[in-house]
């Protein structure tokens, strides 16, 4: 059920948010590529790792601030 999800995920939440978050500034964009490094270093390409899904958010939420804040490359 959706309501007992919640509960669970707001008793581990306090431990969980200070590496899983919405990157604002560089500082914590920087944090989550370092965060990402490592996480690839410990699961590698085995998507049955248990760290697999966080892996993959990190990877998201990079992406959407180098869309928001990094100017793309265009070739001339």
């Amino acid at each position: 059920m959706l309501v007992d999800k919640i509960k669970k995920a707001v008793k581990v939440w306090s431990s969980i948010s200070e590496i899983l978050y919405v990157p604002h500034t560089e500082e914590e964009y920087l944090e989550l590529v370092k965060l990402l490094d490592s996480l690839i270093d410990e699961v590698g390409e085995d998507e049955t790792h248990p760290l697999a899904s966080l892996m993959e958010i990190i990877g998201v939420l990079i992406e959407k601030y180098e869309n928001e804040h990094i100017p793309e490359i265009t070739k001339e």
